[in-house]
């Protein structure tokens, strides 16, 4: 029994040998032939025959299966538009906005791993506008301003399309600092203040990309526009006109407190308005006109407007006997002349004027720096992105 036992076994052990050299029960070794690599496939954004493009829509090609060989978007004129390449060279997009009206060319190679190149072709055609729309700051480069100054953008025409609009403007600061866009006077201007006076030396850039944007109605951007300025020492200005007196504080600190005589308090059109005003100007001399009350091109000294509601401070040296004790102007603040020249050789644009204690609150009429007479919320939710 042992014997036949063993004879069974190596009859068994040698039929598992055999099988394994047969590679596997006759699978060829090797497996599939490997497949070709797919061609290179081409994108262009946007596509070809594409029309009424905005300027500033994305303009790119991608490559899948392959990398882009050489690339170019021409104008009508045959000029190349500035454009970048990624490192995979996988991508290539504008980097410049395109002009109006116009018919843009893609040419080049996409090559695929096997070397099959395929062509980079096709046209599209950008926006005809039926209108532009320009934009214009009232800040200047390299210019320094006080610590309420608001940056008011200014637009040729009502913008319909405000939340478009209003994702192209941009304010850096440095320090950072929170701050928000207002639309006012209907859609034809857009300012930003930061929700509390500027901190003094605060550094500023202004950025509004619209050119190219779609302003609503078939109005387009007409330019861009950059600015840098810079915020100077902290100077307030608090007014009472019941105390009759105008005080100056530097950093904190009160450095003047003048008598003055505020507008006359029984006539509604010359009070002087309450409410945070800014200083929007100053002249040497200026001619005052206000042809209901009597006067044109009555000339003053040191003039300093701090609203658009004819409201200055100027040496006023025919009222210096009731300057700290009656208001009797038509609106303006009268100082004596040696103290009007002193605060308007002091004076910042964008210096806060803060006046209290009137019967009239400054209002939007009054001028286009009433930024400050609301409260953060109520500015935040003038924002077309509120």
């Amino acid at each position: 029994m042992t014997a036949l036992l063993a004879l069974l076994l190596a009859a068994l052990l040698g039929l598992s040998a055999c099988t394994g050299a047969e590679g596997g029960g006759g699978t060829p070794q090797g497996g599939d032939e490997p497949e070709a690599p797919p061609p290179p496939s081409v994108t262009l954004t946007p596509e070809a025959g594409s029309e009424s493009v905005a300027p500033r829509d994305e303009v790119s090609v991608s490559v899948t299966d392959g990398t882009i060989e050489s690339v170019a978007l021409t104008n009508p004129e045959g000029e190349e538009v500035e454009g970048q390449l990624t490192d995979d060279r996988a991508s290539w997009s504008v980097t410049e906005p395109l002009g109006y009206g116009k018919t843009y060319t893609f040419s080049g190679h996409a090559v695929g791993a096997d070397g099959t190149r395929q062509a980079i072709e096709g046209s599209f055609s950008t926006v005809t506008p039926g209108s532009t729309i320009g934009v214009r700051s009232n800040v200047g480069d390299d210019q320094t301003y006080g610590v309420a100054m608001p940056i008011a953008l200014t637009f040729e025409s009502p913008v319909e399309n405000r939340a478009e609009v209003e994702r192209a403007l941009h304010v850096e600061t440095d320090p950072e600092i929170e701050g928000s866009w207002a639309w006012m006077h209907n859609g034809t201007s857009a300012h930003w203040r930061p929700k509390e006076y500027w901190e003094p030396g605060t550094e500023v850039d202004v950025r509004a990309d619209i050119y190219g944007v779609d302003m609503g109605g078939g109005a387009y951007g007409g330019n861009d526009l950059t600015v840098s300025f810079s915020i100077g020492r902290e100077q307030i200005v608090k007014a009472n006109t019941q105390t009759h007196r105008m005080k100056v504080f530097r950093e904190g600190e009160q450095i003047a407190d003048y008598p003055a005589s505020f507008g006359l308090e029984s006539d509604p059109g010359r009070v002087t308005r309450s409410g945070t005003h800014v200083v929007m100007s100053k002249h040497a001399t200026y001619f005052m006109n206000n042809p209901g009350y009597g006067y044109e091109d009555f000339e003053v000294q040191w003039a300093v407007r701090i609203s658009n509601n004819g409201e200055f401070t100027h040496a006023a040296p025919w009222s210096v006997g009731d300057q700290g004790h009656r208001n009797v102007s038509h609106g303006c603040v009268n100082l004596a002349p040696e103290d009007a020249k002193e605060y308007y050789d002091s004076v910042l644009m964008g210096d806060p004027f803060e006046v209290e204690g009137s019967s009239e609150p400054l209002t939007p009429r009054d001028g286009d720096y009433h930024d400050w007479i609301y409260s953060w919320d109520e500015w935040t939710g003038m924002s077309a992105l509120s």
